[in-house]
């Protein structure tokens, strides 16, 4: 692919559906229209907001304004449009390097470094986000163990027989007894540490219910943040957060200027399932003292599923309005925005995302429940227009040997899902001194400038503005909603795992998501609070197998029938609704279902009707997004796997009218009428657009059809600055001295100008990912990993995923010609041939507060060109489009 910075850009060669540009068609394929010139506009030069950011890892902190400049400078210089300040574990002990010294977190050093950043970042224009403290989940010192993330406990006390008394288990600070229970009937507690009971002829256990704490402390905390994690449902807590906390954190920029948003991760308060008043809140909102009834969190007795629902649903109900709300209030209070990834532990749903500005989600296995359609289906839901994404936490793990091949394809998947702002994991900040490549975080991507390959990142970041632009464009346009049962995900909640989101794989099969996707339907998933609210508008309704469902929302299902919508029920219709004293609403569904039995349709036949995509061949790596313009529709399309993709689709909306927009290089090219050629390189992706006035008349003008063209391998002829003449393209591992080398090797020859001249480095080759590998391209590029491409010492474009061509014609002249192939590879190889990093002063310092991960995979890469590239050669006229 070719992504050219230069005001002649490179053409790239495509074939079928993606051969011609219109300059070379010499024909418009679509009438003037002042709408869809400016959604070419946001096009081709996407607006700023869309840009990707970075997660900006403050280690220690230990930090210096000088490069703090530089790095903000770095990312503006390499098309990310902000950061997210997220200060975390120190990486050095004090003076271990020039200028290391570990700030605590909040002194007033640090804020002045936080000022400093907010300056720096609205002088240059750009976007900046804080995290809401340090290290996750929230809390740290502030928070004193009466205000830490709670949780119920079940204790067995044994009693012998013929004994009267038994002592109890001592409480510790933040804990209390609840209820005890022999025989299974409640027994009276005192304060003191001993029970009395009647004797019994045999062995008994008493069982004995506590609230305590969690004890989890935050993860990955910066110096000075270290503490118990806060509890969620606990409003002093959330005050005491707020105040000690987001109010300082915020004093580091002026009233008039404050960061764009105040950031949340995920729940992962791991345990948390109570606080201290959820007794009298649970009688209060359920009606009935829960109390009487603790077994049930814990066992299968009769009734249990009723009391775990209303347990459950008390916990979200505590959650969205204790900690999501009134956080939310709390930023827009102060002029900002609440970004908050508002899934985990204590058990938000789905309609959580409602109560934030700005939803985030994660995971980028887009044929599968994850949090990343849970928080883009609530935004749509919900009418929030920008949808971000934590991307690259795990891609292609271990630090610094990711390619900018991995971030596309991982955040294409993230696309695929609805996702239009990304937020990269990350961009570690790096003191002067440390060795090359400087620090990294210890599980995620390090995608700042120490990478050799980072002057292709301005072309890697383009990519992605564009396709966040267009994915902001018009409404989206997904027919099918597929009902989460988070009603039996409550019923069947227990205190260890307090979450909706963890368990829904087991309640929304891959296999039922792969068969919408493959019928050519995108879709939204939706709860009961949605549906209540009246969010229901697809056309189509997937009800999982489920037991379970809010009566109320069942009601507005049937309503929704009623009107034309057409229900899909997976396995039964549900029986049963709402928790322990809920025989009304059971009796309300019951009815409901034997109603809506009636109507019910097949799956096949329901996914049919709605397909916004019919393949001639189907392929599961092939993914899309549809997105509604006010005059037509546009599609995001992505061949998802490791091999080429070549056959044809029907796109509804295609009115005649269709154009191939390229996001690599802000190219259009025009459709063929009815089924439109799909022909995508293994990891390609195009946007489809289908607007403005329809053309029903004459043939679609696809231009002259390419010349046949001469193929010239190259394979020998060239030099490397880093090794001198070459007989032959292999990896520079090949060369003892080289085998750790990592950084830029540039490649010289000269070629000869005439007709259409195009270089073709060969395919991107499958492989298979080894066993427990992180995410990554599954391929075997033929430049490892990205290169630039000069002619004449001019800048022709750039090369970092398929296909990998290059249209050089109008960079050439007459006679000779000397081209140059910059390559850069990973850092990966220098690390290789280093010992691996000593951790045990820091440790014994701080405290284990991170892992390494994945050290055991650091090997030396392929580096450079690895294989033959032939020179494709036209004779002239026509255009430069050949066979790939």
């Amino acid at each position: 692919m070719s992504t050219a910075t230069t005001p002649r850009p490179a053409r790239p060669i495509r074939t079928g559906a993606f051969a011609l540009l219109f300059a070379l068609a010499g024909t418009p394929v679509a009438a003037q229209d002042p709408a869809r010139d400016a959604l070419l506009r946001d096009f081709q030069s996407p607006p700023d907001a869309a840009k990707p950011m970075v997660r900006w890892w403050w280690f220690g902190p230990s930090v210096d304004a000088r490069e703090l400049d530089r790095e903000i400078g770095m990312m503006k210089a390499g098309g990310f449009g902000g950061f997210e300040v997220q200060p975390t574990y120190p990486l050095a002990l004090d003076g271990a390097l020039p200028g290391v010294t570990n700030t605590p977190y909040l002194s007033p050093a640090f804020l002045d470094a936080l000022a400093h950043a907010g300056r720096t970042a609205r002088a240059r224009g750009m976007r900046i986000d804080v995290t809401l403290g340090s290290g996750w989940p929230f809390g740290g010192p502030h928070i004193p163990i009466s205000q830490a993330a709670s949780r119920v406990e079940r204790r067995v006390v044994a009693i012998p027989a013929g004994a009267t008394s038994a002592t109890l288990p001592g409480m510790q600070p933040g804990e209390r007894r609840l209820a005890g229970f022999l025989d299974g009937q409640r027994i009276a507690l005192t304060d003191v540490d001993a029970v009395t009971v009647a004797a019994a002829a045999r062995d008994r256990t008493l069982s004995l219910y506590t609230a305590g704490r969690t004890g989890q402390q935050v993860k990955r905390p910066s110096v000075g943040a270290e503490g118990y994690v806060l509890d969620h449902l606990d409003p002093a807590a959330i005050a005491n957060h707020l105040t000690t906390v987001g109010d300082r954190l915020l004093s580091a920029f002026p009233a008039s200027a404050p960061p764009y948003a105040m950031f949340s991760d995920s729940l992962e308060a791991y345990g948390s399932s109570w606080t201290g008043d959820l007794p009298q809140e649970f009688r209060r909102r359920r009606g009935y003292d829960l109390l009487d009834h603790l077994p049930a969190l814990f066992d299968d007795a009769k009734g249990g599923n009723g009391v775990r629902y209303d347990w459950a649903t008390t916990l979200s109900e505590l959650v969205n309005e204790r900690y999501f709300a009134p956080i939310d209030a709390w930023a827009v209070r102060h002029g900002t925005r609440f970004r908050a990834q508002a899934y985990g532990i204590p058990a938000p749903t789905l309609a959580s995302s409602a109560l934030v500005g700005l939803p985030e989600g994660e995971g980028d296995d887009w044929r599968s429940f994850t949090s990343t359609r849970w928080a883009t289906s609530a935004a749509h839901l919900y009418a929030k227009s920008v949808i971000s994404s934590e991307v690259w936490t795990w891609l292609h793990s271990p630090a610094w040997a990711a390619t900018p091949l991995d971030m596309k394809v991982e955040a294409d998947r993230h696309f695929l899902q609805g996702i239009n702002q990304l937020v990269g994991h990350g961009w570690p900040y790096s003191p002067p001194g440390a060795p090359e490549p400087g620090w990294s975080f210890y599980a995620a991507a390090a995608l700042n400038d120490h990478n050799p390959w980072f002057a292709v990142m301005p072309d890697v970041t383009r990519y992605l503005q564009r396709v966040s632009a267009m994915l902001r464009q018009g409404q989206p346009s997904n027919a099918v909603a597929i009902y989460l049962p988070v009603e039996d995900a409550f019923a069947a909640m227990r205190p260890a795992l307090a979450s909706v989101n963890d368990v829904m794989h087991a309640h929304v099969p891959d296999t039922l998501i792969a068969q919408v996707l493959d019928s050519g339907n995108g879709f939204d998933f939706i709860d009961a609070a949605a549906v209540r609210a009246g969010k229901l508008t697809q056309r189509v309704l997937i009800l999982p197998e489920l037991a379970r469902i809010d009566a109320d929302a069942y009601a507005a299902i049937a309503r929704w029938v009623a009107k034309g919508g057409t229900l899909v029920a997976m396995g039964a219709l549900p029986r049963e609704s709402g928790g322990l004293h809920a025989e009304r609403a059971r009796a309300a569904v019951q009815a409901l279902s034997n109603r809506l039995a009636k109507t019910t349709a097949s799956l096949p036949q329901a996914l049919a009707a709605t397909a916004d995509v019919r393949l001639g061949r189907p392929d599961p790596a092939f993914g899309f997004v549809r997105r509604h313009l006010a005059d037509g529709d546009l599609y995001f399309v992505a061949n998802t796997g490791n091999v080429p993709m070549r056959t044809t689709a029907r796109f509804a909306g295609d009115r005649g009218n269709g154009e191939w927009w390229d996001p690599m290089t802000g190219t259009r090219s025009p459709v063929g009428r009815d089924a439109i050629a799909i022909d995508l390189a293994p990891y390609e992706s195009r946007i489809l657009v289908f607007a403005g006035a329809s053309k029903t008349e004459g043939p679609k003008t696809e231009g002259p059809k390419p010349l046949p063209a001469t193929r010239e391998p190259l394979d020998g002829g060239w030099t490397l600055d880093l090794a001198g003449p070459l007989d032959r393209l292999t990896s520079w591992t090949e060369r003892p001295a080289l085998r750790s080398f990592s950084g830029t090797g540039i490649y010289r020859r000269t070629i000869t100008g005439g007709g259409c001249v195009v270089l073709d480095f060969g395919a991107a080759a499958p492989v298979t990912p080894p066993a427990g590998a992180r995410p990554f391209a599954a391929v075997a590029a033929p430049i490892r990993d990205a290169a630039i491409v000069r002619v004449n010492g001019v800048r022709a474009g750039s090369l970092w995923a398929p296909p990998y061509r290059i249209d050089l014609t109008r960079w050439l002249k007459p006679g000779l010609n000397t081209v140059e192939i910059q390559v850069s590879n990973t850092a990966i190889n220098q690390l290789s041939g280093r010992p691996r990093p000593d951790y045990r002063l820091l440790t014994a310092r701080y405290g284990e507060r991170f892992q390494p991960q994945d050290l055991d995979r650091i090997a030396p890469q392929p580096s450079g060109i690895v294989q033959p590239v032939t020179l494709e050669r036209t004779a002239g006229g026509g255009t430069c489009d050949v066979p790939r």
